[in-house]
């Protein structure tokens, strides 16, 4: 795999993944090597796609004066599997959204999913493999297994999040001040991740087993 746009990567997980060692975004989140290129997630998932989550104007007071600032929502996610979420902040628009999509890529987590419902046995990935929470503020979102052809059962927020993370069904159930989108689509981020971080201790097992 060649540099992409004349990309010189400054990391060793970049330099792997020009060199061709690492070739999925899967491998380079397992290898344990930390995430600070953007590059990384242009050149290993190329069918990236972001969704601007919400864009407010910020005044600060400042010895200068007042100062005005917009900071941006932003989910990243390749609507399998893959989400990524971030907030920018930036004297224009253009500049906070760019900035929140290059830091939602280096956020980017890979997300359990399964046929975790009792009443579905289909055996596609669908939904979540198990219920989760995220908090974020005030708000808490729980998501739980849902059965294939429910849909998201959720606020517009929380569809938009799921949808780009590769959940085609779920059920979820929300607390607090929903209203604020930022803390509402940190939430929802905040329990995808809790379910990658779950499987983690299944990977380490099935590994040693092999092993012995």
């Amino acid at each position: 795999m060649s540099a992409n746009n004349g990309w010189e990567p400054r990391t060793r997980l970049g330099k792997q993944v020009v060199e061709g060692e690492i070739d999925s975004m899967q491998e380079a989140l397992n290898s344990g090597l930390p995430l600070k290129e953007s590059e990384v997630v242009d050149q290993l998932v190329p069918d990236l796609e972001d969704e601007v989550l919400d864009i407010n104007m910020v005044q600060r007071m400042t010895d200068s004066g007042r100062r005005v600032k917009f900071r941006c929502v932003v989910a990243v996610g390749n609507r399998d599997g893959l989400i990524g979420y971030a907030e920018g902040r930036d004297d224009q628009v253009g500049g906070a959204i760019q900035k929140a999509i290059d830091i939602a890529k280096l956020n980017i987590i890979d997300i359990s999913r399964g046929c975790g419902s009792w009443e579905c046995g289909c055996g596609r990935p669908h939904t979540v493999a198990l219920r989760t929470k995220g908090k974020a503020g005030s708000v808490e979102v729980e998501l739980q297994p849902a059965p294939r052809g429910l849909g998201l059962a959720g606020g517009e927020t929380v569809r938009k999040v799921l949808e780009l993370a590769g959940i085609e069904d779920i059920w979820t159930r929300s607390s607090g001040n929903t209203r604020t989108t930022v803390n509402f689509a940190k939430a929802t981020f905040n329990a995808l991740q809790n379910t990658a971080e779950a499987r983690v201790p299944e990977r380490t097992f099935e590994k040693r087993e092999v092993i012995e």
